[in-house]
């Protein structure tokens, strides 16, 4: 662990030498690349300079301990019990810091979510999810935007998509995909009996420039039709939201929310991509068979990951077995504990994987 620690701090010096140089400086494009390699490991050069720090601190304790002052002797042994368990704890932190990265974590996310069994119910719980979602989004600091949706007869949405941006947006969020469930007494339901609807939520990244992604003009059909639902000025006047087709795999993406037929296109465009990526990274993991079964989920839209009993107030997440009591303040965006228990069962998976 040492060497490949020691390496890292090298490679941060390195880039930070490199970063003051000013035919370095002069290149936006170098600069963004070097700071954000810079960034990614910042985290763990500070976390071993601590541990390095408190290695030196426990020797010289140690070497106190063993003075003939029986007073500064009682003082220094004290100092090596604190330091010995700092060093214990920095050392597990050091260990979940060099689990590999997601390669995706950094991005920003694509979330679809769709009404799925319960008619009219199913779709006011996927509104509910959507608000659940933004309102996560705008207390991180993150901003959203929706790029389709289609309004259910009875409120929420029978289908909404949208992109969350900010800063490992996918890292937070990138567990969410499956099947959600909610059980409650629908406001459509007159007799006030308790029912059970789902709602299917899919996560993506969305895919850089840097990541290759070939899609063959030819093998697109791209439709333009009339915007209908929420949008702004133009919206049903103008010929501009955008459907378009992947043949190969029968993949099909629509935009009607921004303003113009090439805003529409633009974004059907970077969904696509998004999507046909998530087909591939699918494809790779279930190739690779053990890592999908170790990770947390599947990530299939049938898998049911979560269901949330209101009668209870009650929310649960199947796979890692986590309850909360605070459905009220999940459904209104709070979902902190849920993602870092996730987190943090993801980490103790890869960490006993990684020993094995």
């Amino acid at each position: 662990m040492i060497d490949r620690l020691e390496a890292i701090l090298e490679k941060y010096t390195s880039i930070e030498k490199e970063l003051t140089k000013p035919e370095v400086l002069q290149d936006i494009k170098k600069t963004t690349e070097l700071s954000k390699e810079m960034r990614d490991l910042e985290d763990v050069v500070r976390c071993y300079q601590n541990y390095k720090k408190v290695i030196n601190d426990l020797k010289e304790a140690e070497e106190m301990s063993k003075d003939d002052d029986k007073e500064l002797s009682e003082i220094a042994k004290e100092e090596v019990k604190t330091l010995s368990e700092e060093k214990t704890n920095l050392e597990k932190e050091l260990e979940v810091l060099l689990i590999p990265k997601d390669p995706n974590d950094s991005k920003n996310v694509v979330i679809e979510i769709r009404g799925a069994a319960g008619g009219d119910e199913a779709n006011i719980f996927a509104g509910d999810l959507f608000r659940m979602y933004t309102r996560y989004a705008e207390k991180k600091g993150f901003s959203y935007n929706v790029y389709n949706s289609i309004d259910g007869t009875a409120g929420g949405f029978s289908q909404i998509e949208f992109m969350i941006k900010g800063e490992g947006a996918y890292s937070l969020l990138k567990y969410e995909s499956g099947s959600h469930r909610v059980q409650r007494v629908p406001v459509t339901e007159s007799n006030g009996r308790l029912q059970t609807s789902t709602a299917t939520v899919l996560v993506m990244p969305e895919v850089d420039d840097d990541v290759n992604i070939e899609i063959n003009p030819n093998d697109l059909r791209i439709d333009i039709y009339r915007s209908s639902g929420c949008g702004g000025q133009g919206v049903n006047t103008t010929d501009s939201a955008v459907r378009i087709t992947h043949l190969p795999t029968n993949t099909v993406v629509t935009c009607q929310n921004e303003r113009s037929q090439i805003q529409n296109k633009e974004q059907a465009m970077k969904v696509l991509k998004a999507r046909l990526y998530e087909q591939q990274l699918q494809k790779q993991e279930e190739e690779q068979g053990a890592e999908r079964r170790n990770k947390i989920g599947t990530g299939d839209r049938a898998e049911k990951i979560r269901t949330y009993n209101y009668p209870q107030n009650r929310v649960t997440d199947h796979r890692i077995g986590f309850t909360t009591k605070q459905l009220d303040r999940v459904m209104d965006g709070d979902l902190e504990d849920i993602i870092q228990a996730l987190i943090s069962e993801d980490q103790k998976r890869k960490l006993s994987e990684s020993k094995e």
